[in-house]
This record gives structure tokens, sequence and C-alpha cells, in this order.
């Protein structure tokens, strides 16, 4: 059955997608930690982000960068946290988070509660600064 990324990746279930070429896809993270809270997804569905051969790695973490670079000039913060935790979906991702300090990566706290004008402007910010 296929995981939730990849109905995603196949157009099957909507996304706030931030940036995308023929391998990899970013979307919004629809239970945000912080505003800006971004996923990265190789397309292909691979449930352990070190069951990835080499070329789809390395890939994806400089597919990541790039999201990062752009997230980092649309949402201001000090750095762009990256976390694997994986253990949710199975189809390797890692997320990308906004931080002003250590407490914005804190996974069990409360997530945010946004609309869909909020999630859609923020994505359209983080897409006009990707390159």
């Amino acid at each position: 059955m296929a995981s939730v990324f990849s109905k995603i990746v196949n157009g099957e279930i909507p996304c706030y997608k931030v940036a995308e070429d023929e391998n990899y896809l970013a979307f919004l993270d629809i239970f945000p930690l912080v505003m800006g809270h971004v996923l990265v997804i190789p397309k292909v569905e691979i449930d352990y982000l070190f069951d990835l051969d080499d070329q789809k790695y390395l890939g994806l973490m400089l597919f990541s960068k790039r999201v990062a670079l752009a997230l980092k000039k649309a949402i201001p913060c000090k750095k762009v946290g990256v976390v694997v935790l994986g253990l949710e979906v199975p189809h390797a991702h890692i997320h990308l988070v906004p931080m002003n300090s250590e407490s914005d990566i804190n996974f069990s706290k409360p997530k945010l509660k946004l609309t869909t004008e909020v999630f859609t402007e923020t994505a359209a910010k983080i897409a006009g600064q990707f390159a």
C-alpha cells in the first residue's frame, strides 16, 4: 500500500508544495512545529533514509540544502534545523524547521493550527525563494 507521501507525489492527496524536481519534492508539514516547517522527500517510496542508494541519498541532501536556503530567506530565523525521525510515515523524509531557539524543534510540543490561506501564502513565499 502506498504511503501518504507517495499519494502526494502521485497527486492523489494535495499538498502545499514549496519545491520540486524530477526526483524530490518539498512541501509544508500540515502539523507544523513552527511557521515554515517543511518536509522533503524522494519521489521514490523507500521507508528508511539509509536504504536509499548513494545517488538518491546525496541528491536528497543537496535538494534539502536548496530548500533550506529558500526557507531561511522566506521565513526569518537564526538557522534551519534538520531532523530525520522517519517512524510516523514509511517513506524516507527530512524535516526542515526554521529555528530561533532549540525549543522550536521540540516534536513533543503542540503543533500549530494554521488556515489554508496561511499555508498557501507560506508555501508561495518559500517557493518564490527557491533557486
